[in-house]
């Protein structure tokens, strides 16, 4: 099977401020499933979970396992669980207020601030049914992460394809971070340097409701992010935010209410406008530190071209040694440096008079190991060696 070529996301000339949800209770007031599936298969919604979760403790699984199990068995003789009745389903999930011109409201005050505002779903809701809502249909997501199915040849669910809960969804933060948006690139875990970071932390915006969002939330506020707890405005019931505030989870907590001149439309509106701000600061430390290293990279080429000069007009025993001491603690030699290096030890008499000396001796050795070329000077010094 031929390797697949992943497509990353590079790092842009603006600033992205990515603003991850949970989406049930967070965009929408309650379960996905528990707005006309659960009734269609004849259950009332809490039976539904009671007998999910008993499934799932019975048999050490996880719940969105279990609840993913139950849906296609209960489905079955009612109706087919396909792609298309899953997205049906999400069509008719209701959404807090604001919600649905929420996502391009918001990425048109950004492009008014020079920021790049991207939105994605981490959820353990079903994807199938969060394509099926009008935002995803309008393409408002950059990426939806959520629990999914595989089909069978009549487009009919049969197994988990993905399955996502509270601890699982910290790793789409690190790839929203790299620009690594693919479930399955394991560039996920490669190193970029800081100023290659296509989504600091700092400009991550993570929403949630409840105790399964505190991994990510956690993850965020570290690392100089924003988690933002919401609650349901018809309810009331800020116990939930209250404690995750208690605790430093979140920085934040405003009603579900995604209105313009809400909350958190100022909130979200702040954290743009201090983005813009800090990219700019961000910038300029990036473009100072680039200074001071191709400074030190200048010194450190004078400093070996110096050892190399030296080297090749060495007249003295202790010159020599000096110069091999302080070309001890110089890691990396070009090769074109090492080729000089070899023709010192070959034509300075002083040098290979003495080549045989422990510290001279174990130096030359290194850099015949290091080099890759081919070259008349390191024939004839490996003879010396020998």
């Amino acid at each position: 099977m031929e390797k697949k070529i992943f497509k990353r996301e590079k790092k842009e000339d603006k600033p992205v401020l990515a603003i991850c949800y949970d989406f049930d209770k967070t965009l929408s007031p309650d379960d996905m499933q528990a707005q006309g599936y659960i009734q269609n298969v004849g259950y009332n919604v809490e039976e539904f979970w009671t007998e999910s979760n008993e499934l799932a403790q019975e048999n050490d699984m996880d719940q969105n396992l279990a609840y993913m199990l139950k849906m296609v068995e209960k489905s079955h003789g009612k109706f087919y669980l396909t792609k298309e009745s899953l997205a049906d389903y999400g069509s008719k999930v209701e959404l807090f207020e604001g919600v649905k011109d929420w996502f391009d409201r918001i990425c048109s005050y950004g492009e008014e601030k020079g920021v790049i505002v991207e939105h994605y779903i981490i959820s353990s809701g079903l994807k199938e049914m969060i394509e099926g809502t009008e935002m995803a249909k309008n393409k408002c997501f950059k990426k939806i992460y959520a629990s999914s199915f595989i089909y069978d040849s009549g487009n009919v669910a049969k197994w988990p394809a993905q399955a996502i809960n509270y601890t699982n969804k910290t790793q789409f933060l690190f790839r929203i971070e790299k620009g690594v948006l693919d479930i399955n690139d394991e560039a996920v875990n490669d190193y970029f340097p800081p100023e290659e970071i296509r989504v600091p932390f700092r400009n991550m915006v993570y929403i949630g409701d409840s105790a399964t969002d505190i991994p990510c939330m956690k993850l965020v506020n570290s690392y100089g992010g924003y988690s933002i707890g919401v609650y349901n405005p018809q309810k009331k019931d800020k116990s939930k935010v209250y404690e995750m505030m208690k605790e430093h989870r979140i920085k934040y907590f405003v009603p579900s209410i995604y209105t313009e001149e809400s909350e958190i439309d100022i909130l979200i509106k702040k954290i743009i406008d201090k983005t813009a701000k800090n990219e700019e600061l961000e910038k300029i430390h990036y473009k100072n530190q680039r200074e001071v290293e191709e400074h030190q990279e200048d010194r450190l080429k004078r400093k070996k071209r110096n050892i190399i000069y030296n080297l090749l007009n060495s007249g003295s025993f202790a010159t020599t040694h000096t110069l091999i001491r302080e070309s001890d603690e110089i890691d990396e030699w070009e090769q074109d440096e090492i080729e000089q290096l070899f023709e010192a030890a070959v034509t300075n008499g002083q040098i290979k008079s003495i080549i045989g000396d422990k510290d001279i001796y174990f130096f030359y050795k290194d850099l015949l190991e290091k080099y890759k070329g081919e070259n008349d000077f390191a024939d004839e010094l490996k003879d010396l060696l020998n």
